[in-house]
């Protein structure tokens, strides 16, 4: 697919827009609160009024919150809930990933025109959303390209359309909260996914587990508040049980440079790099830019689904 497509172009005949008095217009979402008076779109206008399930989160994020970006599309796909996301790197398009692999539908809200793929490189993910009956949609009129005072706009869209909001990873202050403090005044829940209190990757979502969100403990407290929320019950799925002792642990609390590590282990330094890249190797583990070392997205969702 070429990234510069445009989507109006390709599907002519998915293209539509809503306003409040079309039968069509989402009910959970109040005009008022979005300032807004009609929602651009391509794809199928009714999965708005579908039962959704916003899930959002930083950009840059860490491989512990891309993990719970996937596990939260995944489970709301196996939950019969449409994801929604505003579609950019990080959170925002793994969970659209993981609906989508799961045989979900997603809806992604774009910060430009609907028609507008952006950014390019998560093009693929945008196509795929209108093609499984999921749509692209925007606030913004066709044609209109990223600015700076358009996203906070569509945050708020993300937020209302869905009865309640996952926050997988932000930092303090961030984009992320904008959407939480949105979804707030709308009455929606909150779920927040606590971090290590020394990342400054998790200080936005411990910060919203303070002010009272639901706290997502693990994978069947996400299944617990999806089922009370939305009165859904989960399709069965398959359980994977993984366990590397106190090297996991430990890094599961923080990442941390091999030297932390092996003094937090009493083992010697050069012994570890070896096992370190053993994991490495079986994708386990990855290394940070900085040098600290993390538990991998594969050891996080194969952790996840393990019985406890």
């Amino acid at each position: 697919m070429n990234d510069a497509i445009n989507l109006a172009e390709q599907f002519p005949h998915l293209k539509f827009e809503l306003t409040p008095e079309d039968p069509l217009w989402p009910q959970l979402v109040d005009p008022r609160a979005l300032q807004a008076q009609k929602i651009y779109g391509i794809g199928d206008p009714s999965s708005l009024s579908g039962r959704c399930f916003s899930i959002v989160g930083a950009r840059r994020a860490t491989p512990y919150g891309i993990a719970l970006a996937k596990m939260a599309g995944r489970i709301a796909a196996e939950s019969g809930l449409i994801s929604v996301s505003g579609g950019a790197i990080g959170v925002d398009i793994a969970s659209a990933r993981a609906a989508l692999a799961a045989n979900g539908k997603t809806i992604i809200v774009s910060g430009t025109g609907a028609d507008i793929i952006y950014p390019r490189a998560n093009g693929a993910t945008f196509v795929e959303a209108i093609e499984t009956g999921g749509a692209v949609i925007a606030l913004e009129r066709w044609g209109t390209q990223p600015q700076r005072y358009t996203f906070p706009k569509r945050n708020r869209l993300i937020a209302a359309l869905s009865r309640c909001l996952l926050v997988a990873e932000a930092g303090l202050p961030s984009g992320t909260l904008s959407t939480a403090q949105a979804a707030e005044e709308m009455g929606r829940e909150i779920y927040a996914a606590p971090g290590s209190i020394f990342s400054p990757h998790s200080k936005g979502t411990n910060w919203l587990i303070t002010q009272g969100a639901t706290i997502l403990a693990d994978e069947e407290s996400l299944e617990v508040a999806i089922s009370r929320d939305y009165g859904v019950l989960r399709k069965e799925r398959v359980k994977n049980t993984k366990d590397h002792g106190r090297l996991f642990s430990i890094l599961l609390a923080e990442p941390m440079r091999p030297d932390e590590l092996a003094h937090a282990l009493s083992q010697n330094t050069l012994a570890l790099l070896k096992t370190l890249s053993d994991y490495e190797m079986r994708g386990l583990v990855c290394r940070l830019s900085d040098g600290r070392y993390a538990p991998s997205e594969k050891y996080l969702l194969d952790a996840s689904s393990a019985p406890s």
